[in-house]
């Protein structure tokens, strides 16, 4: 563990395990945070909405309480929207969804076996990558 000039350092979770829920960024409030809380300077805005899928810096992640209970200062605009404080479950239309994209992705790519075709060759194509082609400059 280590030292300050205060003593030793605790760590900011009691056990080994990394909690999954993420907690009120307002101070002294553990409770979990559903909804997610950005600012708009340039429109004098701030955004409240869902609680975002990954934790950003420049975004404050509020619980039921605070989010309900924020005010923005004067000359500023609060712009809520539709959150849903149940919990997330993936549709069965989602993991279908997931399921094909696994597939297709597992699917071996089909190679023409005699070349490319007429309609295939591009008289600009240098070379390719992937999906991404390289292109000589038009003659003008």
């Amino acid at each position: 563990m280590a030292e300050s000039r205060r003593g030793p350092l605790k760590s900011a979770v009691p056990s080994n395990l990394v909690s999954l829920v993420r907690r009120c960024s307002r101070t002294a409030c553990g409770r979990p945070a559903v909804a997610t809380l950005t600012y708009v300077y340039a429109d004098s805005t701030a955004v409240l909405g869902p609680l975002a899928t990954y934790a950003e810096p420049h975004c404050y992640d509020l619980c039921s309480e605070h989010s309900e209970r924020l005010t923005a200062p004067r000359g500023w605009e609060v712009v809520r929207l539709a959150t849903d404080t149940g919990p997330v479950r993936p549709s069965g239309d989602d993991l279908e969804a997931l399921a094909n994209a696994v597939r297709e992705a597992a699917r071996p790519q089909e190679r023409p076996r005699s070349g490319p075709g007429p309609r295939d060759i591009d008289p600009l194509e240098v070379a390719r990558r992937g999906h991404l082609r390289v292109l000589r400059s038009p003659e003008p």
